[in-house]
């Protein structure tokens, strides 16, 4: 019960640090935007055309990708998601250690077998050579 309350408040928190920071980078945002549009139209950098249009678009592309990850990937992909998907490729390697281990008992059996073999078989021959020298 205390676990899964702490994991629940560990759970707030993060959410909380990702909302804080998307907020943080549309500020920033709106900041350099600014910032960029001083400089190409009032200080001149390349002034021959407008480049900030392209440098805010581009920011804006990755501010979007930002309030997807925050507001819909987390929606569904959030702590309970990534422990299903734990368990699941827990779950496969298990399987896959099982099997792994249930061939190694096989040729193991099948090498004690074939050596249990070769040395009734080494017994016969000695014993026809045994019979000769006596």
């Amino acid at each position: 019960m205390m676990n899964e309350q702490h994991e629940l408040y560990e759970n707030a928190r993060n959410r909380i640090k990702q909302k804080k920071r998307l907020y943080l980078h549309f500020v920033i945002f709106l900041v350099g935007s600014v910032f960029l549009i001083v400089l190409n139209k009032f200080l001149n950098v390349w002034e021959q055309f407008d480049w900030f249009v392209w440098a805010i678009l581009t920011w804006l592309f990755l501010l979007i990708l930002h309030f997807i990850n925050v507001f819909v990937t987390n929606k569904f992909m959030n702590t309970q998601w990534e422990r299903k998907q734990t368990e699941k490729l827990v779950l496969k390697q298990e399987l896959k250690i099982a099997k792994l281990e249930k061939e190694i008992a096989h040729e193991a059996k099948l090498k004690a077998e074939s050596e249990q073999y070769a040395e009734e078989v080494n017994k016969k021959e000695q014993l026809p050579k045994n019979t000769e020298n006596e």
